[in-house]
């Protein structure tokens, strides 16, 4: 596959406070297309980083429903990939690619 499809994939990473605490866990947390699938993004990782990924846990957050001067929205679904590196990875995602 090529660069920019791990891109389509991989959308950013998600620097959040439970980012930080699971990055002590040889985790890292990504944010990804919806119909990204676990090998995707097991693949894009290893392609784009250039480590070994020992497993992938996904989740999807649901929209929220958000009022705005009388109207309301629902916003949309995002989808997270945490992300465990095998042992003797390392992988910073604040440097960038």
């Amino acid at each position: 596959m090529s660069k920019e499809h791990f891109y389509s994939i991989i959308l950013s990473p998600a620097i959040t406070e439970k980012g930080t605490m699971v990055s002590a866990s040889n985790q890292v947390v990504f944010n990804v297309a919806r119909d990204a699938t676990k090998t995707d993004i097991k693949k894009a990782v290893e392609g784009l980083f250039g480590v070994k990924v020992k497993a992938v846990n996904t989740l999807v957050r649901k929209g929220k429903l958000r009022t705005f001067r009388g109207r309301t929205s629902l916003l949309s679904d995002k989808k997270k990939a945490y992300v465990t590196l095998a042992e003797g990875e390392r992988l910073d995602v604040t440097t960038g690619l």
